[in-house]
């Protein structure tokens, strides 16, 4: 019986120490596509969409990719250095697709984003792809 409540009290404490994860991104990550019109966004779990930042921005000419996601992120919605629309998205989704602006060049993207978890910690994450 006491390994039960201890298996018991582990897989309670395990699930709500869990934090929300990105389960899919499409494009995927490093995937060399033509131009997309938006970049897909699957979670763990769903999200409180006015407290997450999703930004997708070209890669700078020798930028390291966790620098070049920093970088994104700091930038406000509607910059035109963003690759990335300003996102119309319900309150809490599962799913975010994030809009690109028409006509995106060839070279390198970072997709950044910053969520909060349910549990209240932010989750910060990038991930890459290439237009051909």
């Amino acid at each position: 019986m006491n390994k039960f409540l201890a298996l018991l009290t582990a897989l309670v404490l395990s699930t709500t120490l869990a934090h929300t994860a990105v389960s899919s991104i499409s494009p995927a990550l490093n995937a060399t596509v033509t131009a997309p019109k938006a970049v897909v966004l699957k979670f763990s779990e769903p999200i409180e969409v006015r407290f997450s930042t999703f930004r997708v921005m070209a890669m700078p000419a020798g930028q390291a990719v966790d620098a070049a996601a920093k970088v994104a992120l700091a930038e406000k919605a509607d910059s035109p250095k963003l690759a990335s629309l300003p996102l119309n998205a319900p309150a809490l989704a599962a799913q975010v697709s994030v809009p690109l602006k028409a006509s995106l060049k060839a070279g390198r993207y970072v997709v950044a984003w910053t969520l909060l978890s349910e549990d209240g910690h932010p989750v910060t994450g990038h991930s890459t792809f290439r237009v051909k």
